[in-house]
Parts: C-alpha cells; structure tokens; sequence
C-alpha cells in the first residue's frame, strides 16, 4: 500500500495488564490500520525467516476477508494484536474523571479502574507490526487498495503492545507471537453448523431439520463429524457428514437456474438463492427416498431401530447407512448432474449395487474380516462406480484396473462389470 505522512493521532484507550505485558486497546478506522499496520516482518532480524512470515500469508483468504468487508452488510472483524517501537507513544491516565462527574454510580471507582483509562498517543514515526490478525490486515490492505477514494466508517479493535528492538526484547515478542497463534483456535465445524449465518450449506442443514420432516428427532445424530458412533442404532448419517454432503452437492452441481455462482460460506446471498439451494438439498434427498428402497424404510419409519440395525451394523448392510457412502454417492451423483438433470443423475446411480460384503465395496470401503470401514480408498471406489455406469472416468481402464488391485491386496482382481 502507498505510504502517506503519517500525522500525530490520539485514542481514547483501556489500559491492562496480563503476566508481565501492559497493553492497550483502542479503536482504529480502517484507513489507518491499513496505514499504519505492517505485516510481522520485524520478529525476526533474518530476512529469510521475515520473507517466510510474509509467504504465510494466504492470498485467497485475504480477498475473501477483502470481498466480505466490501459486500457483508452484517460485517465485523475481531481484535488484531499489534506491536509497537520506535518512535514516541505516550500514554496520558484520564485520572480527573471523578472531578468531571458528581454521579453517585462513580463514586466507588477504584485508583486503578481509574488508571486503565486514558489516551494513547501516536506521532506518525512509530513501527507497527502485527502479532495476530495478520490475514485480517492483509485483507484490510486489499479492500482499501480496491476501494480508493471511498470514505469508510469501519473501526476494529487494536491491542498495541510494547516492543523492544534488543536480542532479548525479539525473543519475548515471537513467543507472543506464536503463543497467540498457536493457541487461537478457528471456529469449529460444529459451531459452523450450528450458528453461522452466512454458510449456505450450514442454514440448508438447519431447514432441513426445521422445516422438514426428514431428519425429526434421532434421525440425524448431532455429531459433527463423519465419523458414526458405533453405539447409534436410530440415525442415518451426522449432522456433520450432512453438511459435508450439501457441501459436494452445491460445490459441483450448477444449482441457480440463471448460471450464477455464489459464495457459499463467507457471503450470506440473497434470501431468495438461500431459498433455492435448501429447495434443491431438500428435492435431493426426497429423491434418494424415492430411488432407493431402504432409505424409504428409514425415512417413513416411525421407529427407526429395527431399520438401522437391519442396513447397518457388524454384518455391514446397505452403503448409503454409513457416512462414507453417502458422501460417495454424493460424489457421482454431482458428477453425473453435471450433463443431466439431478432426478435422471440419481435414477442412474440407483442402479448400482449396494451391499456393503459385495463388489465393489468389499476391500475398497468394507473390511470384512474386522467388520469395519475403510476409508482410504475414496477415489478409487468412485471412479469405479463411474466406470459401472458407464460414464468416464479419471483412469483408463487398465490403470483403474490396477489401481484396484494395490487397494485391495489381490492381484487378481478384476474391475466389476458394467451396468
């Protein structure tokens, strides 16, 4: 970004104290963290490990944070953690706040809650670098560079700390530095899920267990990943492998009629394309109902034990109780949408075998002689399942041939027949 000549600024301040670091937070307009902030180059006196900081950067992500400022009505970004050296901050104790005020409420103000306020002032020669945020900084810089000339009322949240440009001072500021990287921690997939208003595959999983009666009490288990516990006998798949599934589905299937393409997990779209992506989730698996008789079993029981158990269990059942064949019949049914329309995609796929002891799952997703599943093979399955169909696939046929050969340990393997 241009630097411009930085004039004296003065914020209003909280002044506290964790460990042995005083720090300050205050609030900073955009313009002038883009200014003033600069990436955490200085942690470091060799160029080479600067230069690797700097690479860690993630250019994809920093547009993205840089289109979410741009485009997100309901925008917010949290704290970024800065250090601050060279030049001349002061700090100044707003200390006469109770002579300015005769309120009985700040009577009881203590000497230090009257300390931790304040103003922090900056003349314009400091150096600042950020310790944590740094992909939010570098999308700041990217949406001030694409907006030039637009005036911007957003603020974030700045936490300045000291730093000392001394052997010891570095080697206090990258502990900091990978301390709060290394225990921040991004939002789980279960709060995605749970909470996010902005992921189109998040809120279609919610309506489909709000506004359908597809997934009404334990039918779904409420685990956020793929993995079944072994214990459940009443679901057909977790909420997580459901999301994981919409995720495929949407990712690779033109959805929108008009040709569009939307974000599906930063930008909250339009509520009427909102509406449109849980109309088709919804049609998807009312036609899986449709298609494939033991999912109409589960779907229309009222009591789905004795279903579950009879699909899915030590023996091994039917491919699409557990998560993994789900997600792969997902898998080629989005291939196949892909030149036909999504009834005639599942219409094909239901022609397949299903028993999880008989080709070609055996040795490629089922384990028989342990009764578990095995998950390393995911690829090679569906491409398989393309060639039964008849369609193309990523291998010539000797090499899938091969392929299947080294998955399962038998040399003599042949691939399946065609359909």
């Amino acid at each position: 970004m241009t630097s411009i000549n930085m004039k004296p600024l003065i914020l209003p301040a909280l002044r506290g104290l964790i460990g042995d670091w005083v720090y300050y937070v205050c609030l900073l307009d955009l313009k002038e963290v883009g200014y003033r902030i600069q990436y955490a180059n200085e942690v470091h006196n060799n160029q080479g490990l600067s230069d690797m900081i700097q690479r860690r950067l993630n250019r994809s992500r920093s547009q993205e944070i840089a289109k979410y400022l741009q485009t997100q009505q309901e925008r917010f970004l949290g704290s970024l953690i800065v250090a601050i050296y060279k030049g001349q901050p002061y700090w100044f104790p707003f200390s006469h706040i109770r002579n300015s005020f005769n309120a009985e409420e700040l009577e009881g103000l203590s000497e230090e809650h009257v300390a931790s306020l304040g103003f922090l002032t900056l003349q314009g020669d400091e150096k600042i670098f950020a310790l944590d945020g740094q992909h939010r900084l570098s999308g700041i810089k990217r949406f001030l560079e694409e907006n030039r000339g637009q005036d911007s009322q957003d603020q974030v949240s700045v936490i300045f700390v000291g730093h000392e440009v001394s052997n010891k001072g570095m080697e206090r500021t990258r502990r900091l530095f990978t301390t709060v990287n290394k225990t921040a921690k991004s939002v789980s997939k279960g709060d995605i899920i749970a909470l996010d208003e902005d992921d189109v595959m998040a809120l279609s999983v919610r309506w489909l267990i709000d506004k359908t009666e597809l997934f009404p009490g334990a039918k779904l288990a409420f685990v956020a990943t793929s993995n079944m516990p072994a214990s459940n006998r009443e679901s057909l798949t977790t909420i997580g492998n459901l999301y994981d599934v919409l995720t495929i589905l949407f990712s690779n299937v033109q959805v929108l009629p008009n040709g569009k393409k939307i974000e599906l997990k930063r930008i909250r779209p339009s509520d009427e394309d909102l509406e449109y992506h849980f109309r088709y989730a919804k049609k998807y698996f009312m036609q899986l109902k449709r298609e494939f008789p033991e999912l109409k079993d589960f779907f229309e029981a009222s009591d789905t034990r004795s279903v579950v158990e009879r699909y899915r269990g030590p023996h091994g059942g039917q491919v699409l109780f557990r998560p993994l064949g789900l997600e792969i019949f997902t898998r080629v049914i989005a291939q196949l949408a892909k030149n036909m329309t999504l009834e005639e995609a599942i219409d094909s796929v239901a022609k397949l075998p299903r028993e999880l002891a008989s080709p070609p799952y055996e040795g490629l997703m089922w384990n028989a002689s342990a009764k578990t599943i095995i998950n390393g093979h995911k690829v090679t399955l569906r491409e398989i399942l393309l060639y039964m169909l008849g369609k193309d696939t990523k291998y010539e046929e000797d090499e899938l041939a091969e392929k299947l050969r080294t998955a399962t340990g038998n040399k003599f393997a042949q691939l399946p027949a065609r359909i």
